[in-house]
């Protein structure tokens, strides 16, 4: 069933209409999705833990490298219908533009 507030592609692919056991196509791209969100999370830890100059310097490229792969990824997901957005109400938008646009008139600069 399509909710009218999601934003999202038609699936294509041959899925399954019963899933098994074995993973599918979506199924390798959501791992790998994951496994990104994961990895680019405690590579931020490292990083800002990293004392060795060279050492952070390799861990902020690995990291660029995973947040591309993560991109790639989640814009593959998304082609193929896999990956579903919640379109958020335009009144909950302007009211949270509001509250930022307020925060900005504190900043010291």
């Amino acid at each position: 069933m399509q909710n009218n507030n999601q934003i999202a592609n038609p699936q294509s692919g041959q899925l399954p209409k019963v899933k098994g056991p074995e993973m599918n196509d979506r199924d390798f791209l959501n791992d790998g999705l994951s496994t990104c969100k994961y990895l680019t999370d405690s590579l931020n830890i490292a990083i800002r833990e990293a004392s060795h100059e060279q050492l952070h310097s390799d861990l902020l490229q690995i990291l660029t490298e995973t947040h591309q792969s993560a991109r790639e990824l989640y814009n593959l997901m998304f082609q193929n219908g896999w990956y579903k957005l919640e379109a958020e109400e335009q009144q909950k938008l302007q009211q949270a533009l509001q509250q930022f646009n307020g925060y900005s008139s504190q900043f010291p600069y």
